[in-house]
């Protein structure tokens, strides 16, 4: 019988007995290990026989963490790397060549576009943009040259969703692989590998650390991608190789995920509902509200809405920065998924690197505000919301 999310996230691939009883698995912090013998350890090499031999290749604490994540998003293998662009780099880096085309959605994550423009595309690989939200958009486009596709859902910072089902079958009929960023929602609201996706991407910084004390990244898919992506993207390419003190901090987040999205869940559909009502705030994108134009795609795929709010303010980018100004709770930061409430202005922060051109391509408005919702009790998120939105806000609730 498989276990559940919440069993698997805290009991999976680790025995207590076989670590002299220790309940908190041991931290390996280790460069190098001991061979039992000189054949044993030409054979670890050779790749002829399983074992470590190098931390910046495996360690036993990271390679927990990679077995652990792979049950949750029902993947065959998984991979620590030391950030979350260090897993989306080394994944592209490994699956693309020169004359290769990736496909990638509209609305991305402001480092993610800055390494396709500038990193992919200065050495040879062709970067096409298209808007996944429509996957008769991606028929179009598709051609034999494009090996990646590649999108966030919910997208950073506009909140827009990809069917994954429809891209991956398009995709597939043209021998394409689909690379979902699951940072958002987690593998405990929606799982893209059931969906038909072939390798998800985690900034593991956010929710499935949990606490705002670490960075770290990871990558699931079948064991044969995994492999190549450890050896050539991540050995060879980029270095990105994940602490075994840092996978002890997402083994310890993943113990309370499951608890923490719900709260986080259900405070945020709260807020949005709130935020919806307010005088002064134009529009709400929240995959929760019957107004979302994609609600439909998020019951779908998603077991809850998440717990990312964008929205506008009716006077725009000044507006929004005077209100995030007037808070005192929520802290005006970037990342997400801690336990704290966090609020950004994506065009002068995480989104900073496209130019006001590309944003308003991108539909990345000056005037959008990005909001996470927190543990705290969601009656203060509300309060400290109310007293920093425009006048006509704070006057109707005095």
């Amino acid at each position: 019988m498989t276990q559940g999310f919440a069993t698997r996230a805290i009991h999976h691939a680790y025995n207590p007995q076989e670590n002299e009883g220790a309940l908190t698995p041991p931290l390996h912090l280790t460069s190098t290990f001991a061979f039992e013998s000189a054949e044993a350890g030409g054979e670890m090499f050779a790749g002829e026989r399983p074992g470590h031999f190098y931390s910046r290749i495996s360690n036993p604490t990271c390679d927990l963490l990679e077995k652990r994540i792979a049950t949750l998003e029902g993947a065959e293998a998984g991979l620590a790397l030391s950030s979350g662009m260090g897993a989306i780099t080394a994944t592209l880096w490994t699956l693309l060549s020169p004359g290769d085309e990736v496909i990638v959605d509209r609305t991305l994550y402001g480092c993610t576009f800055t390494f396709l423009q500038h990193g992919l595309a200065k050495w040879g690989v062709k970067v096409t943009h298209v808007d996944l939200t429509n996957p008769d958009n991606l028929r179009d486009a598709i051609t034999g040259t494009t090996r990646v596709i590649y999108f966030e859902t919910p997208a950073n910072p506009n909140m827009r969703l990809v069917d994954i089902a429809a891209i991956s079958e398009i995709a597939h009929d043209m021998g394409a692989t689909v690379v979902v960023d699951n940072t958002y929602a987690t593998p405990y609201l929606t799982r893209p590998i059931a969906l038909g996706a072939d390798i998800v991407v985690h900034s593991a910084t956010k929710y499935l650390g949990g606490h705002g004390d670490v960075v770290a990244g990871l990558v699931v898919g079948s064991t044969e991608k995994i492999t190549e992506i450890r050896l050539i993207g991540m050995k060879d390419l980029t270095g990105a190789v994940m602490a075994p003190f840092n996978a002890m901090l997402i083994l310890r987040g993943l113990k309370t995920l499951a608890l923490r999205v719900d709260r986080h869940c259900a405070s945020a559909q709260i807020v949005a509902e709130w935020l919806e009502k307010q005088q002064g705030v134009g529009k709400v994108f929240y995959p929760g509200l019957d107004s979302f134009e994609q609600h439909d795609v998020a019951k779908s795929q998603m077991d809850q809405p998440g717990a990312m709010i964008a929205f506008e303010l009716d006077g725009g980018f000044e507006a929004g920065r005077a209100m995030m100004n007037r808070l005192s709770m929520i802290q005006r930061a970037v990342s997400l998924g801690d336990a704290e409430t966090l609020i950004q202005h994506p065009a002068s922060m995480t989104h900073s690197v496209y130019t006001p051109e590309e944003r308003a391509a991108h539909d990345i408005s000056d005037g959008l505000i990005r909001l996470s919702v927190g543990l705290e009790e969601v009656d203060d998120i509300i309060a400290d919301l109310q007293q920093a939105l425009p006048a006509p806000a704070r006057m109707a609730a005095e």
